[in-house]
C-alpha cells in the first residue's frame, strides 16, 4: 500500500517503483501502482491485457465457428478468418470486433505457412483430413494449434516434431469428443483415488432436435449436410461386453439399438459408435469388463434407416441413372429392379428386401418413405448415387426451422466396485437445448464452440503448457478446462446412485 500511496504523491507515472513480475491477465491494483493514467483506459475497456496482444488464426466457417470467434474477440484476441471462399469468411466475421476474413487455400502449403507465420496459434475447424497438413505448416513456423477432432494415426505420428517444435498441438475439446472425455477422466480418477474400479463404462451423445420439432420420419433434423450423419451409420462397431471383444458389421449396426433410459420424458434408443476397445487403455480402466462408446436418437430412428440400408440407399457407387434429374418413382424402380414404377409394386419390392416386426412397424416406415418422397413423381436432385442423392432430399425436408431448436443429450454410466466391495452407479449427464433466437446459438455449436475457445485462452495463456499431440485424458489439462467451462454454464450433472 505504502508504493501506491507515494505514486499518488508525485513519482513517475513511467518509471515503475517496483517490478511486478508473473502476472499472466492485467489488475486494476497492480497498473494503478505502477501506470495510474494506463490502468483507467484499461480497466474500462474490460478487455485482458494476455489475451489483447494474441493472433490467432482460424480456419473454417462452419456452423460450430461462431461461438469460438465470439469468446476470443470479446476476450481481446485479433482472430483472421480464413476459408477458402472470402464471402464465408466476411458473413461470419460480420459484425465482430478484432476478426478479419481472408481468402486461404489450405492445400496451399507456401500460403498457409506465411498466414500461420503471422499468428500465435492456429485453430482447425476443418474437414479432420486437412489437419496434418496443418499441423505440419504449424511445426514449421513454430506456432500452436488447437482442433476439435479425434486425433487421426496421422496426427499423432507428428507428436516428436511438434515436442521438437517446443508447440501445443491440442485436439479432442469440443464435445463428443471433448465434453466427455473431461468427464469420463474425472470420474475414473477420482474412483481409482478411492481404490475403486470401474467395471462398466457406457457414453452416450445425441445431437437431436428439441421433442416438439422432431416430427418426421426419422425424427432427426440436420444443422448441417446429412452425409457425414449417413455414412456414420454405414460403419462398423466394436466394444467390450461383459470381458469380450464385440464386432458389429456395419449392415447390422442398427438392429443392435436399444431402448435407453435417461429421462422418462425421453423416448431415446442408443446404438454403438465405431471402436470403443481403445478406450480401456485411453481411460486408464483396464478392469473395465463392458466398455461402449455409442449414439443416442429418438425411438424409430434405427428402424428406418436399417430399411434404407436394406433396400440400398446408403450406397454410393455411381449409377448413371442418378445423374439426370428423372422421377423419384423411377430411380427408386431402377434401384430395386421392380418391372414398374407403380407404388405397389415398389412397396412390394421394398417389403421383400427389407424385415418388419409386425404391420404396424412396416405401416409407419412406408408412410415415412412416402414422407421423404421415393414413391413420387417428384424430381430427383441428381448427385450421382442413392447416398448423395437421398441426401440432397433430406437436406432440403429436414433442415431446421426459424423458431426450431436442438437438443444435446450426453451421458456416462459408471459402474463402480468401491474398495470394500460395495457396488455403486455413478452418472453424468449434460442435457443443453438451443437457443430459439435466429442469432443465437444452437446447442451444438455452443458445445462445440465453447470449448475450443476456452482451450485456445489456455493455450495462449500458458494454462495448457503441455507440449506434441495432446487430448483431454489427465486431470492436469481437463481441471482448468472443467473450472473454466462451468462459467458458460457447461457442466455434467454428477450423481451417484447406489445399488
Amino acid at each position: 500500500q505504502q508504493g501506491y500511496h507515494r505514486l499518488d504523491q508525485g513519482f513517475s507515472t513511467v518509471t515503475p517503483s517496483a517490478t511486478l513480475s508473473a502476472i499472466a491477465f492485467w489488475s486494476g491494483i497492480s497498473l494503478s501502482a505502477t501506470l495510474p493514467s494506463f490502468e483507467k483506459v484499461v480497466t474500462s475497456s474490460q478487455i485482458p491485457l494476455a489475451m489483447a496482444s494474441h493472433k490467432v488464426l482460424m480456419l473454417g466457417a462452419g456452423f460450430v465457428t461462431r461461438p469460438t470467434l465470439d469468446i476470443l474477440s470479446e476476450s481481446g484476441v485479433s482472430v483472421t478468418v480464413a476459408c477458402r471462399t472470402l464471402e464465408s469468411a466476411v458473413s461470419l466475421s460480420a459484425g465482430v470486433k478484432n476478426a478479419n476474413p481472408i481468402s486461404l487455400d489450405v492445400t496451399d502449403d507456401n500460403a498457409l505457412d506465411a498466414e500461420i507465420a503471422k499468428h500465435d496459434l492456429v485453430i482447425s475447424l476443418i474437414p479432420y483430413t486437412f489437419h496434418a497438413s496443418v499441423i505440419k505448416s504449424a511445426i514449421r513456423q513454430k506456432k500452436h494449434v488447437v482442433t476439435t477432432s479425434y486425433v487421426s494415426p496421422a496426427m499423432l505420428e507428428l507428436d516428436e516434431a511438434a515436442k521438437n517444435a517446443g508447440i501445443t498441438v491440442m485436439n479432442e475439446i469440443g464435445l463428443d469428443p471433448g465434453i466427455d472425455h473431461l468427464y469420463a477422466v474425472k470420474t475414473i480418477e477420482e474412483v481409482h483415488r478411492e481404490g475403486g474400479k470401474i467395471t462398466s463404462f457406457l457414453s452416450y451423445c445425441g445431437g437431436l432436435p428439441a421433442p416438439e420439432n422432431s416430427g418426421n420420419p426419422l425424427g432427426y433434423k440436420f444443422s448441417w449436410s446429412p452425409r457425414g450423419v449417413l455414412l456414420a451409420l454405414r460403419n462398423a462397431a466394436s466394444f467390450y461386453k461383459d470381458g469380450k471383444v464385440v464386432n458389429v458389421a456395419g449392415p447390422d449396426l442398427m438392429a443392435t439399438a436399444k431402448p435407453y433410459h435417461i429421462y422418462p420424458g425421453f423416448a431415446l434408443v442408443a446404438y454403438p459408435n465405431r471402436d470403443s476397445t481403445g478406450y480401456k487403455e485411453r481411460y486408464n480402466i483396464p478392469e473395465a469388463e463392458t466398455i461402449i462408446r455409442g449414439t443416442l436418437r429418438y425411438a424409430g430412428f434405427p428402424e428406418f434407416v436399417k430399411v434404407l440400408v436394406d433396400i440400398g440407399f446408403l450406397k454410393d457407387e455411381e449409377q448413371s441413372y442418378w445423374k439426370e434429374p428423372i422421377a423419384w418413382k423411377e430411380a427408386t424402380q431402377k434401384l430395386l429392379g421392380t418391372s414398374s414404377s407403380e407404388e405397389a409394386d415398389l412397396i412390394s419390392a421394398v417389403s421383400a428386401k427389407a424385415t418388419f416386426k409386425d404391420n404396424d412397424q412396416r405401416d409407419h416406415i412406408l408412410a415415412g418413405l412416402r414422407w421423404v418422397g421415393i414413391f413420387s413423381s417428384e424430381k430427383i436432385i441428381p448427385r450421382g448415387n442413392p447416398l448423395d442423392t437421398i441426401c440432397a432430399t433430406l437436406e432440403k425436408k429436414m433442415q431446421f426451422a426459424e423458431g426450431e431448436r436442438d437438443l444435446v443429450i450426453l451421458q456416462h454410466k459408471f459402474e463402480v466396485e468401491l474398495k470394500d466391495g460395495t457396488k455403486q452407479t455413478r452418472l453424468s449427464t449434460l442435457c443443453e437445448y438451443g437457443s430459439t433466437d435466429p442469432n443465437g446459438y444452437s446447442a451444438m455449436a455452443k458445445l462445440v464452440g465453447i470449448p475450443c475457445a476456452v482451450a485456445v485462452k489456455q493455450v495462449l495463456d500458458g494454462t495448457l503448457a503441455e507440449k506434441g499431440i495432446l487430448a483431454p485424458m489427465s486431470s492436469k489439462i481437463n481441471d482448468p478446462l472443467i473450472e473454466e467451462l462451468k462459467k458458460y454454464g457447461i457442466a455434467c450433472k454428477e450423481e451417484i446412485v447406489s445399488k
